[in-house]
């Protein structure tokens, strides 16, 4: 994994959150940033994301639909790690975000029973908004949200909600690799100063 791809494997709303992320000399990167990029980012995550989000090519509308939803879940989450209370317009917008498409559980005959397959109607966006902004609302309701931190890499901005109490890092391949090079680099420089 690079800087430059997606982090992946957090909550769906931390993972989204994180694809902006540190770039060169600390300015933000955004690594969903045209329709193509998005729907490569929506087959990384095809695995949590209904079936039809990642079978459909993203406009430039739907686009700005995950961006708006993505900064009202990054204000919340960052107020909510900081103990804070959140802005109230972003816990707004998100109600509106899943409000404009919310979930039908579509009645069908499959042959032998009937059977209730959830379903939003809409343009991809307002789907794809709505269904993130439902999954933000599942993580900022459970108890764990405490818990999520901010890497602690110094050139760093990602969250993540750790496994373990001791894990400082949003990945241990990306930034506790270059953390700890940067400690060997500090103790070898220093002792051959002191030589």
């Amino acid at each position: 994994m690079s800087d430059g791809e997606p982090l992946t494997g957090e909550p769906l709303p931390l993972d989204l959150v994180n694809t902006r992320s540190a770039g060169p000399e600390g300015r933000t990167a955004d690594l969903i940033d045209t329709p193509r990029r998005l729907a490569a980012w929506l087959d990384l995550e095809a695995d949590r994301l209904p079936g039809d989000f990642s079978r459909s090519a993203p406009s430039p509308e739907d686009l700005a639909a995950v961006h708006a939803v993505r900064a009202h879940i990054e204000a919340t989450l960052r107020a909510v790690t900081e103990g804070n209370a959140p802005p109230p317009s972003a816990l707004r917008a998100l109600t509106e975000a899943q409000r404009l498409a919310p979930v039908v559980r579509e009645l069908a005959w499959d042959g032998a029973a009937v059977t209730a397959a959830p379903r939003r109607t809409g343009p991809l966006g307002v789907r794809l908004a709505a269904h993130l902004a439902e999954s933000a609302a599942d993580l900022l309701t459970d108890p764990g949200v405490g818990k999520v931190r901010q890497c602690e890499a110094e050139d760093c901005v990602l969250l993540f909600l750790p496994a373990h109490p001791r894990r400082r890092w949003c990945s241990a391949a990306r930034c506790g690799n270059r953390a700890r090079v940067a400690r060997y680099y500090q103790r070898h420089k220093s002792s051959t100063a002191n030589s």
